[in-house]
């Protein structure tokens, strides 16, 4: 088989002095940095130089690697010595202006950086250093930021005009009131943000904070530019039939909750009299036309805080503070995220697509209400009366923001006023174990989640995991958190234990209440829903299994179960299991530490061997008395639990270490898939329907011991039964991915079987290839190596590409492939290292997978013969049995390849309806039907007759059901209509007989 030959780029400067020079004139005169801060960027330049210069081949890939040095300096240098204030600090945001880059790009470029210079930052600045550079909180925050600000850009145009309805009649000054007051609104935000929740800046905690804003502003900018009307009963509540209750207000428009909300208030007002110096006086004994027809009870005014003359004083006090308190010192300038016009913004996506950022124009705005584009912040609309019905109205969008308050609001109502305790029904089970083991579990509970969620007395030691520091949350915030975390425990846990009572027909879970692994899961499992709830970004994911002391694997297990036994659990949180679920078993389950090869090594003795080279055994689980006296919990060091050491094993010294691993995936934050994807075809990953009458199987065996039979027989023990439910899963994941690049490709059925029958045998017979890999890696793999084998004309150029395209696209898959220790010492390197996907297909992947290609080919070629012998009695019809699995539909599905037509699957509600009787129709097309079970073919008539008797002629056309086109998901139509834009803009795509890979960069 031809190899391909990777792409070969000359460095900029083969001896770095002229990059060094220039890095050095960027320190001194760009930035005018410290000398010991120039020196030690010039030391970790020097030291990353012969890792990273032969693959920067541009001016531009100079700057990102300048840009990211100056960012770890920064982070991992002056946060220990904390000792840079005035001219010489320095943030992210000078970085990127002096290096004319955008945000978005550098956090694109940033995971490669990191990837590749981990050793040389590990050695320079310790083994912590990936904690302490917080690039994933960052990117997190940078994403908040961007949410928030069109949130507050919305909730401002929406309460106040974006110009002066009387300016002829008003001096000149007043024109830059309102721009004026909109960026004051911003700034006492960012200084509420950095003060008041500088230990939990989520995403409802901080929109909270801006609906606080937002009724200080509405109580102290002047009547005459409100958008509203408060007298309007239909928007605001009424206290007593009276006056408008404004908290209660603006928690029923914004979702929000009136206890939060007026304690956030409180917090403004500290801050107005302690920065603003504003003296505080109650509202119920001002007279002011702003407060007319407000109920005052609560309410604190403060005089001349937005009036048009002392305005620009209020903003220029705000403006000095955060560049004292928080721009010379803090990690990024906030303030740019209100002037839409700034550069440093730049455009395109983070969080793989669901969470989009651009410059003059944010496409969250755009997708979330399309009849909303503004070209600046207070660009007056062209109907300003329409839009007062929006408030709180029926019609408006859903954002992430509203969908995060949404979901915080189900915790606040569902969960919250649940005991925290267990119920009777759970207490039932608890006692009918071979003792009553009700203190073991609520002991366990308040250990784990008080490692999750520690209080800063707790000296902010990572149980669980290295021991790291963290940053400390609010003493009250973690309480809440607990709080919250330990009722949703609770609650799924009674009903498992009552479906696992039903399928093993006793009431007596021992070994599974009794499980510490299974326990852990489930508590890990609980507080992330609580994280993602709040949109939290201080502790992201994998944290909790670090600080559980669990692994990929053994989350994996409890995921679907967690869906399917909570009803209650809103769209966007099953959404992040999915997520989540499918996260873990693309890569994590894969990483070195994973208990999965504890149970492989068990199920699949022949990789035993290459198992223990690698070291990639997870280490043994830290006992619940260790996490406990690790966070100095009360009752740790003294209380003789019976759930002791529950992972024993020889030599185990007891130490708290988790398996380390390694924060690559930089791309999946908050929220990882497409915030547009259909609910019900989203659970890509869970294997059966959620409500299907086939009973799963006992949670027991999934967490037994992996050389224990498995009690449903069969004669195979735990790890057997469980690595084949792991390979099912890791199969059809596989699946629907390859799918989505078959179909993007428009490549055959046949090649499509051929692609997954090889990562099947690469899977089953090869499963080396995988460790420490990404699958999505084996399949562009799998999909070059049935193209060369069936002589097409397809380059992995073009399969890059296509993949670029995909919702779950991740530059690091092809940028940075994992290879061993062994294969490094063959090319004359210190290992282990990473490498690009042509070098790892070259070298690893076939040698490895030849013999499985030969057997794919050999296979083709008798099914060829068999189907030229077919026996008479064969009816031609019969369609041919195909060895890839069903995989959802997506929806909308495609129905033309030459227009833009899509159609959804039919609403649940009606399909009750079609199928009652076998004499009426089980079809429906484009929407509703014309009549009651007419003809679909009907129905297309009478659609084209509407579209042609149209007295529009640029409306005369007809729908072209010709051509079938294959199922695509709602983030391709997405993705196809952003690239349909970038083609319009002079973009092209490569063709299919593009130039040769090897003359081209992978990034390109």
């Amino acid at each position: 088989m031809e190899d391909v030959q990777a792409p070969v780029t000359s460095p900029i400067d083969s001896d770095g002095n002229r990059s060094e020079a220039t890095l050095l004139d960027l320190c001194e005169k760009v930035l005018s940095l410290e000398k010991s801060i120039c020196d030690e960027a010039l030391k970790l330049f020097t030291e990353t130089k012969r890792i990273l210069s032969p693959n920067i081949g541009c001016r531009t890939g100079e700057s990102f690697w300048f840009a990211s040095i100056l960012y770890s300096v920064k982070m991992l240098s002056l946060r220990k010595q904390d000792s840079v204030s005035g001219d010489n600090g320095f943030n992210l945001c000078q970085i990127l202006r002096a290096l004319k880059l955008n945000i978005v790009d550098f956090f694109r470029e940033l995971p490669q950086f990191i990837v590749k210079a981990g050793p040389v930052l590990s050695e320079i600045y310790g083994a912590d250093w990936e904690s302490r550079l917080q690039a994933k909180e960052l990117q997190a925050d940078v994403v908040h930021l961007s949410l928030l600000s069109s949130f507050y850009k919305r909730g401002y145009r929406e309460f106040f005009l974006t110009y002066d309805a009387n300016a002829e009649k008003t001096s000149a000054n007043s024109a830059s009131y309102l721009p004026d007051s909109y960026r004051f609104g911003w700034l006492l935000f960012l200084a509420l943000r950095n003060h008041a929740f500088s230990r939990f800046k989520d995403l409802v905690t901080c929109t909270n904070g801006l609906v606080s804003i937002l009724a200080i502003l509405i109580i102290h900018v002047p009547c005459r530019f409100r958008n509203f009307n408060i007298q309007d009963s239909s928007r605001f509540v009424k206290k007593h039939d009276k006056d408008v209750d404004l908290i209660a207000s603006l928690c029923k428009i914004y979702d929000a909750s009136e206890d939060e909300l007026r304690a956030t208030m409180d917090k403004v007002n500290n801050l107005i009299e302690t920065i603003l110096k504003k003296k505080p006086s109650s509202a119920s004994a001002c007279e002011t036309d702003k407060l007319h027809n407000i109920d005052p009870d609560g309410l604190t005014y403060f005089e001349d805080l937005l009036d048009e003359t002392s305005i620009s004083t209020s903003l220029i006090t705000l403006e000095k503070y955060y560049t004292d308190a928080v721009c010379s010192k803090g990690d990024l300038d906030e303030r740019v995220f209100i002037n839409e016009e700034d550069s440093l913004l730049g455009s395109g996506s983070l969080s793989a697509g669901a969470v989009n950022i651009t410059g003059v124009k944010r496409k969250i705005d755009f997708l979330s209400s399309p009849a909303r584009t503004f070209i600046s912040p207070l660009s007056p609309h062209k109907s300003p009366a329409a839009k007062k019905n929006c408030i709180g109205g029926a019609n408006r969008s859903a954002t992430p923001v509203s969908t995060a308050m949404t979901t915080a609001k189900w915790l606040r109502t569902v969960i919250c006023p649940l005991p925290p305790k267990p119920s009777l029904g759970l207490e039932h089970f608890l006692k009918s174990c071979d003792r009553d083991i009700t203190s073991d579990v609520t002991r366990r509970a308040h250990v784990i989640l008080e490692s999750i969620f520690p209080n800063s007395s707790l000296g902010g030691l990572c149980a669980g995991g290295s021991l790291q520091p963290v940053k400390l949350m609010d003493d009250v915030w973690a309480k809440e958190r607990r709080s919250e975390a330990i009722k949703l425990y609770y609650r799924v846990l009674e009903a498992m234990c009552r479906a696992e009572a039903q399928i093993l027909h006793a009431t007596n879970l021992n070994s599974l209440l009794t499980n510490e692994r299974f326990n852990r899961c489930m508590l890990a499992c609980s507080a992330e829903l609580v994280l993602a709830t709040h949109k939290s970004i201080t502790m992201l994911f994998p944290a909790v299994l670090e600080r559980t002391g669990i692994t990929a694997f053994d989350l994996c297990k409890v995921i679907e179960s967690f869906i399917r036994f909570e009803d209650s659990l809103p769209r966007e949180l099953r959404r992040h299991l999915n997520s989540l679920e499918e996260r873990l078993l693309e890569s994590m389950v894969w990483e070195k530490g994973s208990s999965m090869y504890n149970f492989l090594i068990v199920a699949k003795p022949s990789l035993a061997l290459e198992i223990n080279q690698l070291r990639l055994l997870a280490e043994p689980m830290p006992s619940l008395d260790a996490i406990a006296a690790h966070i100095n919990f009360s009752e740790g060091l003294n209380h003789a639990s019976s759930i002791q050491m529950h992972e024993t094993c020889a030599g185990q010294n007891g130490d708290i270490r988790s398996p380390k691993r390694q924060c690559t995936d930089y791309n999946s934050i908050l929220v990882e898939r497409n915030s547009f994807t259909s609910p019900v075809k989203d659970r890509l990953l869970a294997f059966g329907n959620v409500k299907s009458k086939m009973a799963p199987p006992p949670l027991q065996s999934a967490f037994a011991s992996p050389t224990r039979p498995n009690p449903g027989g069969g004669g195979e023990t735990c790890a057997e039964s469980g690595i084949n439910i792991f390979f099912t899963k890791i199969n059809k994941l596989a699946a629907v991915r390859i799918n989505g690049m078959v179909e993007r490709l428009q490549l055959p059925q046949q090649i499509r079987e051929s692609v997954y029958r090889l990562f099947q045998h690469v899977l089953a017979q090869r499963t080396s290839l995988l460790f420490n890999r990404h699958i999505d890696q084996i399949i562009l793999c799998c999909f070059y190596g049935v193209a060369k084998i069936s002589q097409m004309s397809l380059t992995f150029r073009e399969i890059i590409y296509n993949y670029r395209k995909q919702p779950h696209f991740k530059p690091l898959v092809f940028q940075s492939v994992y290879v061993d220790s062994l294969y490094c010492r063959r090319q004359g390197r210190v290992g282990p290292d990473y490498v690009d996907i042509i070098t790892f297909y070259n070298d690893i992947f076939i040698p490895a997978a030849k013999p499985l290609l030969n057997e794919i080919v050999t296979v083709r070629n008798e099914k060829a013969v068999e189907a030229n012998n077919k026996p008479e009695g064969h009816c031609p019809g019969l369609p041919k049995v195909s060895v890839f699995p069903s995989v959802p539909d997506m929806s909308p599905k495609k129905v033309s390849a030459v227009h833009n037509v899509y159609v959804s699957p039919l609403r649940a509600s009606k399909m009750d309806a079609l199928i009652s009787h076998s004499s009426k129709s089980s079809y429906a097309c484009v929407g509703e039907s014309t009549r009651p079970y007419q003809s679909p073919s009907k129905d297309l008539s009478a659609i084209n007759n509407r579209l042609n008797n149209s007295s529009n002629s640029n409306r005369k056309r007809t729908l072209n059901f010709d051509v079938v086109a294959g199922l695509i998901s709602d983030s391709m139509v997405g993705n196809s209509l952003s690239l349909q834009n970038q083609n319009q803009n002079g973009s092209h795509a490569p063709s299919s007989g593009g130039t040769p890979l090897k003359t081209e960069p992978l990034h390109s």
